[in-house]
């Protein structure tokens, strides 16, 4: 149910700090300055976002402060500076920026809003305050030459993108000729090995094509195969399940 009007007002209200600074600065520049976001401007700068967020824009971005990425779990944030690592940094980085000048008293009308990085986030105002997923807008409507920033107690992560259906199918088909391999030199419980790799591997991670009743099954089979001593028979299972899978993802093709 959509907030009403006097609720929004209230939440847009205790949310403004003072009046709106001086637009005479871009985003990346405004951040650089206010010595709070030194974190955020690394990895700008690491995902080569700079020139993004200083062209025309306007763009709306929640920006995590440096205490916000302290609170990521330990190891995570070196490990996204490093450049083989930059297309999920800049996932995560335009996950935080929402095409357009929006505005506090604009933000808690709406319920979700789409980021540049495709994925939408979830909005919602109560006598709390605004919250972007779980994380909670602590400073609003710090206007900038081409946009706005509002500042958030905490990192924002995009849900993670789903395997696509073909590119499961030939995981599949790949562990299964590695498998028949291991099995007919008469090393089958490096063949169930396999086959049980591929099923945690999917059953751990959205994948296009496969609905939640066959991710269930695939976690209750490698469970129950787990427990199987016979190296021949837990291969087997696995396989049938393989197959299942398989056949699931390529109906239609």
């Amino acid at each position: 149910m959509r907030r009403t009007f006097a609720t929004l007002t209230v939440c847009a209200v205790a949310l403004t700090c003072g009046p709106a600074r001086s637009a005479e600065l871009d985003i990346v520049d405004t951040a650089v300055s206010a010595k709070s976001f030194n974190t955020l401007v690394a990895a700008v700068k690491a995902a080569g976002l700079v020139e993004t967020l200083k062209g025309d824009g306007p763009f709306t971005v929640f920006a995590p402060t440096d205490d916000a990425f302290a609170k990521l779990p330990k190891g995570t944030l070196e490990s996204l500076l490093k450049p083989e690592n930059k297309d999920q940094l800049t996932a995560i980085l335009t996950y935080h920026v929402v095409p357009g000048k929006v505005l506090a008293k604009d933000v808690v009308t709406l319920d979700s809003a789409k980021t540049v990085n495709g994925a939408e986030v979830a909005i919602r105002a109560n006598d709390k305050g605004v919250f972007v997923n779980d994380s909670q807008v602590v400073k609003t409507d710090i206007l900038t030459s081409n946009g706005v920033i509002h500042v958030i107690d905490s990192v924002l992560l995009p849900p993670e993108k789903p395997m696509k259906a073909a590119e499961a199918a030939r995981m599949l088909e790949h562990s299964v000729a590695r498998g028949v391999r291991m099995f007919n030199a008469g090393h089958h419980g490096e063949c169930a090995a396999i086959y049980m790799e591929a099923m945690q591997t999917l059953s751990s991670q959205p994948v296009e094509g496969l609905c939640g009743s066959t991710q269930r099954m695939m976690t209750t089979l490698a469970e129950k195969a787990g427990h199987e001593r016979h190296a021949t028979n837990r291969a087997w299972m696995l396989r049938r399940g393989i197959d299942a899978v398989h056949m699931q993802l390529t109906m239609g093709r």
